[in-house]
């Protein structure tokens, strides 16, 4: 693992169109309520098991709610022989910390918890 990135680095990323992908930890109804646009979900359970989807990524960020279990994926990432990521990153602060618009993808059957997006 590279290190933690803040969240305004994430959205300059994003902003100048560069090679991130950007990997929300979270359930897939979390993901569901708000995630960072253009972000790819990969629950931290599954993680170990599809760490090879991110194989070709140049840098990769990845996400949490709180930025305490996305240095932890980060971490797992980095250290798969598969990924040969220039850069692995956890992002400081989690979605706590990101103060720029979500996207939203519901299907109107949600049932995990409140209507928060964690």
């Amino acid at each position: 693992m590279d290190g933690e990135i803040s969240p305004d680095e994430v959205q300059t990323l994003l902003s100048d169109d560069a090679d991130v992908t950007v990997v929300d930890i979270r359930s897939p109804a979390g993901f569901r309520r708000g995630h960072i646009p253009g972000s790819v979900n990969v629950p931290f359970q599954r993680l170990p098991n599809e760490v090879n989807r991110l194989a070709d990524a140049e840098r990769i960020v990845t996400v949490c709610p709180h930025g305490k279990s996305s240095v932890q994926a980060a971490r797992l990432v980095a250290s798969h022989e598969g990924v040969d990521a220039t850069s692995v990153e956890s992002m400081a602060g989690g979605l706590d910390a990101w103060e720029y618009e979500l996207d939203e993808k519901t299907n109107g059957d949600e049932t995990e918890g409140p209507g928060a997006p964690f």
